[in-house]
């Protein structure tokens, strides 16, 4: 088995994560505690060169200690070729910039194993990959004519409307039949969003009782979390107000996840989120997921130590 000496992760700057639910940051911990040595940069600082692919990094250690959480060594410009695993981690929006390192990191993927595989995540947006499972899905429409969304608005009755390519919660509502200001809505939408369809989906009341994310490693589930949204918000994102609450895993879920293991597995995702509310999965979370220390602290599996065994299989 070929051993991993060098990590990097390309990630938004460390200063500015918040470590009690950084996902990122348990990867790197459990990294440090096998010996890893940790380099850190951020996107802009990626560069091609007649073909090679270059970062200015710094070496970095990290402490579980909130505001004291990281130190970073002196900057250095090195081929990434010479890592031997990087962490495709900065958030999104997935833009232009988002794809454009995907296309980059793709150079050196997999003799650097790049985690999750560039080529995939950049054709597997969160909410279009999902859609090639549309039995497991609510209704969806994926479109940016007003027509077609008031349309699907009026079949479906209370709908919800998010940016295709948006993360976290931000620019997602829930639409009623009745509601007086969809069209105010459609016409900010498209000024928003130039160009870029939107994802229309029926709204499922069972997310009063929380939007399960599930982790799966090497498209096997191995914790979850239910995040439960704030009295008055439909969202159940956690940095907008949801609340996290331990959870099982359902017969139904793992229905699920024994349906996508294979398609995941297939393109290198070692490392995925879903979203589940009620029966359904409504997104398929490729590019940064998180949940990682949330599913420890409610007591389920150290997901950060699975997903390095199964790294450390893969160098093998």
């Amino acid at each position: 088995m070929a051993k991993i000496r060098k990590v990097a992760f390309q990630m938004d700057h460390i200063s500015g994560i918040s470590i009690a639910g950084d996902s990122t940051f348990a990867m790197a911990l459990e990294a440090q505690a096998r010996g890893f040595e940790l380099f850190h940069y951020t996107p802009d600082r990626l560069t091609m060169r007649d073909g090679k692919i270059f970062a200015a990094v710094e070496p970095l250690q990290v402490r579980d200690v909130k505001g004291d959480h990281f130190t970073l060594g002196e900057k250095e410009r090195i081929d990434l070729s010479t890592m031997d695993v990087v962490h495709l981690r900065q958030d999104p929006p997935f833009d232009m910039g988002y794809i454009t390192s995907t296309h980059l990191l793709e150079r050196i993927h997999p003799k650097t194993l790049v985690v999750n595989d560039p080529a995939w995540v950049r054709n597997s947006p969160e909410k279009i990959f999902v859609t090639e499972f549309a039995d497991l899905m609510p209704a969806t429409l994926i479109s940016r004519d007003p027509s077609e969304i008031a349309r699907f608005r009026q079949e479906m009755g209370d709908i919800i409307l998010k940016p295709l390519y948006g993360n976290g919660g931000a620019g997602v509502f829930h639409s009623a039949r009745d509601d007086r200001n969809f069209t105010s809505l459609l016409e900010m939408f498209g000024q928003m969003y130039r160009g870029e369809p939107y994802i229309a989906q029926a709204y499922l009341p069972a997310v009063r009782k929380g939007d399960k994310r599930i982790l799966l490693v090497n498209g096997e589930p191995v914790g979850a979390i239910n995040r439960v949204p704030a009295e008055h918000d439909s969202r159940s994102n956690m940095h907008v107000g949801g609340r996290a609450e331990a959870t099982e895993i359902t017969q139904r879920e793992k229905e699920i996840c024994a349906r996508i293991g294979p398609a995941l597995r297939e393109r290198g995702f070692l490392f995925v989120g879903i979203d589940v509310i009620g029966d359904y999965m409504t997104e398929i979370n490729v590019t940064s997921p998180t949940g990682i220390r949330e599913v420890k602290k409610f007591g389920g599996a150290d997901v950060a130590s699975l997903l390095w065994d199964a790294i450390e299989t893969k160098r093998g």
